[in-house]
């Protein structure tokens, strides 16, 4: 409790340091909130005794002017604290939203600054999760801290005015305080890890809500949708079991603590009575502190609110900050690639290894045992081995404008090598070169504005044509150098051989084409991603099967196409079918992450076996198929 307690007041202070004019208006309007409200306390026992007894009673004259003048000060008095609510309820708010706002832009910048290699080790929905629910989660508490601080300043006015009134009184009516505070830490040490544990579940039912979207494809395929419709519920019963428990816990604490001001004033009406009976205390001074003491009640809630939201924000916190403290980054150098204006790339790897970095561990794969219920052991974690090499001692060379084709088995590393020669992730050992320039000493951004890659898995943004192809590279403060107009995007399409599909749209290159793409097959979002490469104009150009959807009729238009351009550029391309390994001028066969041959098609063809296994699979797949039909037709 105290450690949780200690590192949420920490987190929260940080927060107010880190917007603190939003904080201290807050802070303010809550404080007048509650010297509005105690001093409204105060003037209804002086109306009392100077208006309304001596109505009542007959004892004194109460002239028109002094009713509505004690109507007009509490009135003023009303909207003054009105004001204060308004106040405290806006900028805490305000102050709120805008440290979650500056934590997922901070967030977000850092995802971008990550390198891939350490994206690969943290799932795509965690970090979403961390962005999104971890980040609210953290800032919960700022809703309700201001209220609570500014409970200090009525409980300190009221507590004056009370003792000024009758101090006997005044004992009396503060003995709730302890009992309010006792009840809220109470129910927040009761609540604190049911709410947590509802938290926690609702990730789950998150994720696996996502998962079964994101594979909606393969489940509907498969014909799985019951099973995954009995995991969504049995994940939404445990949550469902989880808030009906946070909610048991609620309802039988909420009656105690509202019952506890019911009582304290009871007491007092007890104790004043006999009191004003014996003539020690005024009827309005009675009048004041029930008044005050009734309205203490809900505000001193609000402590208990805090506590409740404080495990929440240091667990968002705590995964919050693992990733705004993550150490790895990737280092630039300051060189730039030989100046040969638009002239192909010659690109060598020497000694090149690489190794997939592990899952990473949640900094919080913790979960709070529940009071009443069994505890949640943790099961003793597996050695975490390290992985298998990716790829190992591979050396490579690609001369300037020539293509090669880089040829293996599922698993054999052709993916891997595709993005060290763009470094989308560094060797684990040895180095790619560009013009005998290692990569990792080229200043940022000089490998991206030379090389292109386009990946197996292609993406397509909810954009409109030229969006997607252009993506960012045709906004005004571009430099000119490097600004693409619809000219160029022509020219890319044609290029790909998109040109066609895209004229035929109904709005052309301004078409939306949807989420990923979904408006478009798979062969149309290929040729693309394949555009969007091309109208950078790279010296390089790696492909990693990136024609793999589109019939083998088309592919090799589009090879060719880019044969015949003369845009002067080094490919690389991964490939499996024939057709595109005849354009190469040489072929790499890689297994098991190792070059066991290279060197002209014809030659390794001769001489590997494992390599004409491979390029006559598709062949040999597509021939056995003919022959199937055939016999079928035969024997009907």
């Amino acid at each position: 409790m105290s450690g949780t307690f200690v590192s949420g007041m920490r987190t929260l202070a940080r927060g107010a340091r880190e917007e603190p004019t939003l904080f201290w208006t807050a802070i303010l309007g809550s404080a007048i909130y509650g010297a509005g409200t105690a001093a409204s306390g105060w003037l209804v026992g002086r109306v009392t005794d100077r208006v309304v007894v001596p109505a009542v009673t007959g004892s004194g004259g109460v002239s028109t002017s002094e009713v509505w003048l004690a109507g007009a000060t509490l009135m003023a008095v009303t909207v003054l604290t009105v004001i204060g609510i308004l106040v405290r309820r806006i900028w805490a708010g305000a102050v709120a939203f805008a440290l979650q706002a500056r934590y997922r832009r901070a967030l977000a910048r850092r995802y971008l600054e990550l390198p891939l290699s350490w994206h690969h080790a943290h799932p795509a929905g965690r970090l979403l999760a961390t962005a999104g629910s971890d980040v609210e989660a953290t800032w919960q508490a700022m809703f309700v801290l201001p209220f609570a601080l500014g409970v200090v300043v009525l409980i300190a006015v009221a507590g004056v005015a009370m003792a000024a009134a009758d101090p006997v009184l005044a004992g009396v009516a503060l003995l709730v305080l302890p009992a309010l505070l006792g009840a809220n830490v109470v129910y927040q040490r009761r609540m604190s890890p049911r709410v947590t544990r509802v938290q926690q579940l609702r990730g789950e039912v998150s994720t696996t809500a996502h998962e079964s979207f994101e594979g909606a494809l393969v489940v509907k395929t498969l014909g799985l949708a019951d099973e995954e419709v009995e995991r969504f519920a049995a994940d939404s019963d445990r949550l469902r079991a989880a808030n009906v428990d946070a909610g048991r816990t609620r309802g039988t604490f909420d009656p105690v603590i509202d019952a506890l001001p019911a009582l304290g004033t009871l007491a007092v009406l007890v104790v004043g009575t006999a009191r004003a009976a014996s003539g020690a205390v005024g009827v309005g001074d009675l009048v004041q502190i029930a008044y005050l003491l009734g309205l203490l009640g809900f505000p001193v809630r609000s402590f208990g609110w805090v506590l409740a939201e404080l495990p929440r924000t240091v667990a968002g916190d705590a995964r919050v900050q693992a990733v705004l403290r993550e150490s790895a980054t990737t280092p630039w150098g300051e060189r730039s690639l030989p100046e040969n204006g638009t002239d192909p790339l010659a690109v060598s790897a020497t000694g090149l290894g690489y190794r997939h970095p592990l899952p990473a561990v949640d900094p919080l794969d913790v979960r709070a045992d529940v009071p009443g219920q069994p505890a949640r052991r943790q099961q003793p974690r597996a050695p975490r081995r390290e992985a298998a090499p990716a790829l190992a001692d591979v050396t490579l060379e690609v001369r300037a404008g020539s293509t090669v084709a880089v040829v293996g088995g599922t698993g054999s590393g052709k993916s891997t090598l595709a993005g060290l020669l763009v470094r989308l992730v560094d060797p684990t050992s040895g180095a790619v070169l560009l013009d005998g320039v290692d990569v990792r000493e080229l200043a940022e951004g000089k490998v991206a504005g030379a090389a292109a890659l386009v990946p197996q898995s292609t993406f397509v943004f909810d954009d409109t044509v030229r969006g997607n192809i252009a993506l960012g590279l045709d906004a005004d403060d571009v430099p000119a150098g490097r600004r693409v107009d619809d000219d160029d995007v022509w020219e890319a399409l044609r290029l790909a051989r998109a040109d066609g599909f895209v004229a035929a749209l109904p709005n052309g290159l301004d078409e939306l084409v949807g989420e990923r793409g979904s408006t478009l097959s798979g062969g149309q979002r290929q040729r693309l991603a394949l555009a969007r490469a091309l109208v950078r104009k790279p010296r390089l150009l790696v492909l990693d099967d990136a024609t793999s959807a589109l019939d083998p009729a088309v592919e090799r238009a589009v090879l060719d196409g880019l044969e015949a351009s003369g845009v002067g550029t080094t490919v690389v391309v991964v490939a499996y079918r024939p057709a595109t390994i005849a354009l190469a001028d040489e072929v790499v066969h890689l297994e098991r992450g190792r070059v066991v041959d290279r060197g002209p098609a014809a030659e390794v063809a001769a001489r590997d076996a494992g390599y004409r296994e491979l390029v006559t699979a598709y062949a040999r797949a597509a021939r056995d198929r003919a022959d199937e039909a055939a016999n079928k037709a035969g024997m009907a």
